[in-house]
């Protein structure tokens, strides 16, 4: 299975502060078993492509429940696992 690099943004945000919609995802990611690294502009996730692409949908999920107006995603393949 390949292992994926998943990058995504969750707007509105305001910077210097983690709004609702932003902790929402990231917490629907930690929930999967992920340590994001988390940026200004934006989190990233490593792991294998399954378990990446579930964090993801649960990710979606939940920022867009607790107001997201907008989450840009990118994913890149980082090689076999």
């Amino acid at each position: 299975m390949p292992r994926y690099r998943a990058e995504f943004m969750i707007e509105p945000f305001v910077e210097g502060s983690l709004g609702p919609p932003v902790l929402a995802g990231i917490k629907a990611v930690v929930e999967r078993g992920f340590e994001p690294q988390i940026g200004a502009f934006g989190t990233t996730v490593e792991g294998d492509a399954g378990p990446v692409i579930a964090a993801l949908g649960d990710m979606l999920d939940a920022a867009m429940s607790a107001g997201a107006t907008r989450v840009s995603v990118q994913v890149e393949q980082r090689g076999p696992s």
